[in-house]
């Protein structure tokens, strides 16, 4: 009897090899969701003697979601902490969906997807840790960044190439827009 393997098939993006199977997943996507910390930051939380609250955003990620943005695809954040900041920073990037002191993040997503009329597979999430894994199982094409917890690693669909804060949102707008023939029309500003 003949020894058969499965091999599955990549194909060259912009940041490496990505198997078909994710590439036909991001062909449906119609919304990105993405966690804060540790997905737009690099995880860190900076706290002055006043209490105030830092946190630095990469702009290649803010580039990233407004080309998104304009080739058709909604952005939105699900996150488990309230910072001004972040609305802020969501804001200035024309993020119309923002839900922040979400520690429970899949009922969110699902009303989400309700309002927006879209089913799971049209959805993409990315986050990088625990609280995260649930919205990453239940979407089409779930991803964590390159440094996030092993376990929410192990169930993703995806695993960026780029860290968390340092450009791993920008490299799933750019793979999203890649599998839709979007990115070479991507529009936006280094924000």
């Amino acid at each position: 009897m003949e020894n058969i393997t499965n091999t599955i098939k990549n194909s060259t993006t912009l940041y490496g090899d990505v198997s078909l199977d994710v590439l036909e997943r991001a062909k449906k996507i119609k919304l990105l969701v993405c966690d804060v910390d540790g997905v737009f930051s690099d995880g860190r939380i900076y706290l002055g003697n006043d209490g105030e609250e830092l946190k630095a955003f990469h702009t290649k990620d803010g580039f990233g979601i407004k080309a998104l943005g304009s080739s058709g695809v909604e952005v939105a954040i699900i996150t488990g902490r309230r910072s001004a900041i972040v609305a802020n920073r969501m804001s200035a990037l024309n993020v119309k969906h923002i839900v922040q002191g979400q520690e429970d993040k899949l009922p969110a997503l699902m009303t989400l997807a309700q309002q927006l009329n879209l089913t799971p597979d049209e959805i993409a999430y990315i986050g990088d840790d625990i609280p995260d894994l649930a919205c990453i199982l239940h979407v089409g094409l779930g991803i964590s960044v390159s440094d996030a917890h092993p376990a929410v690693s192990a169930k993703a669909n995806y695993i960026t190439f780029i860290n968390g804060g340092f450009g791993a949102v920008r490299e799933v707008c750019d793979l999203i827009m890649q599998s839709q023939g979007t990115l070479d029309d991507a529009t936006g500003t280094s924000v």
